[in-house]
């Protein structure tokens, strides 16, 4: 192997040498311990050594890498504490984890590492979101981000490589191709001969390097990131080399050829490094011997300290609450008694602008919502007042987006991404039920990010623009949901919404953008989340409900004057407001349930259960859901009708009543 070793100085040389040297120890102490049975699973790098360690001491200690599963140069390069390190191994609490995730599923503001998750590929849109982050604040850095060969088949490695091209960010993607996807060799994973031939299709530079190169690593991102500061672009980078070992290690290599690792035994990036700097006398063999000696002590110092701690001790009550960054919530009140009629659609608008004025670190990011205004015109006139780098227009990529605005927050960002519909959201789905809802509760890290949530049936708009679809995200801890049935909440669950520091789904009903009105404070005001809103008082029967359904129960008390019906709107359903539906229950002992969403596996259920639980010694009948069908949405006006639960409201009603 042919090392370059231009201007760099014996330090220099020896510097990477050690941080080398070390990855490769730690994983041949790695695999005795996982044979001891005191490491429960290893997904080995030996081979692959020059990549991490090149290309993570070519960057500035605070420019982030968000590396993979065989990264453990990255880790160290980046002087993370070997106790540590273990014990997150080993699931101890003094992990980054706290014994929650494994390996190196973790990040660590303080080294500038951002861990994967196990879904390939969310991690390259991160990596977008930190340089957007850097670029808005005039930094210059660069964010390098890994993806395996096989992993660069989803589809989230289009969506960040376009949208860093098409945005200009500094992020350098960093393909390692080692041949493999698990088992899967690369004629049956693309048709292509080689990823550089990429670059030119995204409108970036590519590059081809020897991966197990240390030298051509080091100096090919050095160099590159230089540049990059500078001019900000995004960069591919094809590290050719070749796993070792098994995918992990108890799947094996024998889909492998033999003559393959006769080859690539030949290219090992330490050994072959180490022979460059004796043949070079930068190093002794006495050296070198002290080198691995010093490693060594250090491997099992650390190791002892992580092994001496205890496993982690259940607590019920940390666990739940580590699902949210700790946010208690002050509302705030409107500066002065102004008020102005204001349609529901005008409320978020309005919502949406003060915020923008409230936070300078808030960005807006969804499809059309920058001269155009979006869809609906909510953001009509932003770009105007806020300009297009906090107004931005996106290419046709939900997952991105999504990934974006946690990358964002691990900058102090805030991020709005709005879905043109509602429906569109299940292309974006593993960024925020894996990747927002998981992050704070994994390692501590927020996702300042508000979807928000066009949605809802009643325009004959078919199957793929009318859904209902809150109860996908109810069932995910680590979100907060909040669906506002009037101007007055839209605008001020909005605001609270922003203000909060964790993931939240923000649905607005299109049907209620232009058909209500109300006269709403002037000024920034937010509302409790979690906090139900009484609209009618009632002794008959409770129906709870929220959004549109709000609106059908206040229809059903014109239409059945004789019957006194209490309206609880939910307004926020994770966390729901449970004291005011037990209240509620016990002053009425009726109670229907109602929303829009279909009835099988709707909210509907979780609540009639909580109150079956909680409240059934104050109930005068069964609790009743009121739900869509469990169809699809139709198209036509007439089966659309027939779909929702508005026609069949009344006769619930009347039926508990008669009970």
């Amino acid at each position: 192997m042919n090392y370059n070793r231009k201007e760099y100085s014996e330090d220099e040389l020896i510097s990477l040498y050690r941080a080398i040297l070390k990855p490769r120890m730690i994983e041949e102490r790695m695999l005795v311990l996982l044979r001891q049975g005191k490491v429960s699973k290893w997904f080995s790098g030996i081979g692959q050594e020059a990549i991490s360690v090149g290309s993570a001491m070519a960057l500035e200690q605070d420019e982030y890498i968000l590396p993979l599963h065989r990264n453990l140069g990255v880790f160290t390069s980046r002087n993370v504490p070997l106790d540590r390190l273990f014990a997150q191994f080993q699931g101890k609490k003094t992990g980054f984890t706290k014994g929650r995730d494994r390996s190196f599923h973790f990040g660590s503001n303080e080294h500038h590492i951002v861990g994967m998750i196990s879904h390939l590929g969310p991690q390259l849109a991160v990596a977008d979101g930190i340089a957007l982050a850097d670029l808005l604040d005039k930094r210059e850095k660069v964010t390098l981000v890994y993806s395996g060969d096989g992993g660069a088949s989803e589809g989230d490695f289009h969506e960040a490589l376009n949208v860093a091209a098409v945005w200009g960010l500094p992020v350098i993607f960093m393909i390692e191709n080692n041949g493999y996807g698990l088992s899967t060799p690369s004629n049956e994973q693309f048709k292509f001969n080689q990823f550089i031939d990429k670059g030119p299709a995204y409108g970036m530079d590519a590059l081809q390097i020897d991966g197990n190169n240390l030298l051509e690593v080091y100096d090919t991102v050095r160099q590159t990131a230089a540049s990059m500061r500078k001019n900000p672009r995004p960069v591919l980078i094809e590290a050719m080399t070749f796993r070792m070992r098994g995918h992990e290690e108890a799947s094996g290599t024998k889909y492998v050829p033999q003559e393959l690792f006769e080859k690539w035994a030949k290219k090992d990036p330490v050994e072959n490094y180490e022979k460059f700097l004796l043949d070079e006398v930068i190093l002794t063999p006495k050296a070198v011997e002290s080198i691995r000696e010093e490693l060594k002590a250090e491997i099992e110092e650390g190791l002892q300290t992580a092994f001496a701690t205890p496993m982690p001790v259940a607590d019920r009550e940390e666990e739940i609450a580590d699902m949210y960054k700790p946010y208690i919530q002050q509302p705030v009140a409107p500066a002065s008694g102004a008020k102005t009629e204001k349609r529901f659609v005008d409320a978020i608008s309005d919502g949406l602008r003060q915020s923008m004025e409230r936070y300078p670190e808030l960005v807006l990011m969804g499809q059309d919502i920058a001269e155009y205004g979006g869809v609906f015109k909510i953001t009509e006139g932003f770009v105007d007042k806020f300009g297009k780098e906090r107004v931005r227009n996106t290419p046709l990529c939900e997952s991105a987006i999504l990934g974006i605005g946690l990358g964002m927050s691990i900058k102090g960002k805030k991020s709005m991404v709005e879905m043109q519909f509602a429906d569109f959201v299940s292309v974006g789905f593993n960024q925020i039920v894996n990747n927002l809802a998981k992050s704070h509760y994994r390692w501590a890290q927020n996702a300042d990010v508000v979807v928000r949530m066009p949605t809802g049936a009643g325009t004959a708009a078919g199957p793929f623009h009318s859904q209902s679809n809150e109860a996908w995200f109810f069932h995910t801890p680590g979100l907060k949901i909040v669906y506002p049935s009037s101007p007055y909440d839209a605008k001020g669950l909005l605001n609270a919404a922003i203000e909060d520091p964790n993931p939240v789904m923000y649905f607005e009903h299109k049907l209620l953008y232009r058909s209500i009105s109300q006269e709403i404070p002037d000024g920034y005001y937010t509302i409790e989340i979690g906090k139900a809103k009484t609209v009618a008082e009632g002794d008959d029967i409770s129906i709870i409900t929220y959004g549109m359904g709000v609106h059908w129960a206040k229809q059903l008390q014109q239409e059945m004057p004789g019957t006194s019906l209490e309206i609880l709107d939910l307004r926020s359903l994770l966390p729901w407001d449970k004291e005011a539906v037990r209240n509620t229950v016990a002053k009425t002992g009726r109670v229907i349930i109602l929303h829009e969403d279909t009835l099988t596996g709707g909210i509907g259920g979780e609540i009639a259960a909580w109150i079956g639980e909680n409240c059934f010694e104050h109930l005068d009948g069964p609790v009743v859901r009121v739900a869509s069908l469990d169809t699809a949405i139709p198209f036509a006006p007439p089966l659309e009708a027939e779909f929702l639960p508005k026609q069949r409201l009344r006769e619930k009603a009347e039926a508990i009543l008669a009970y």
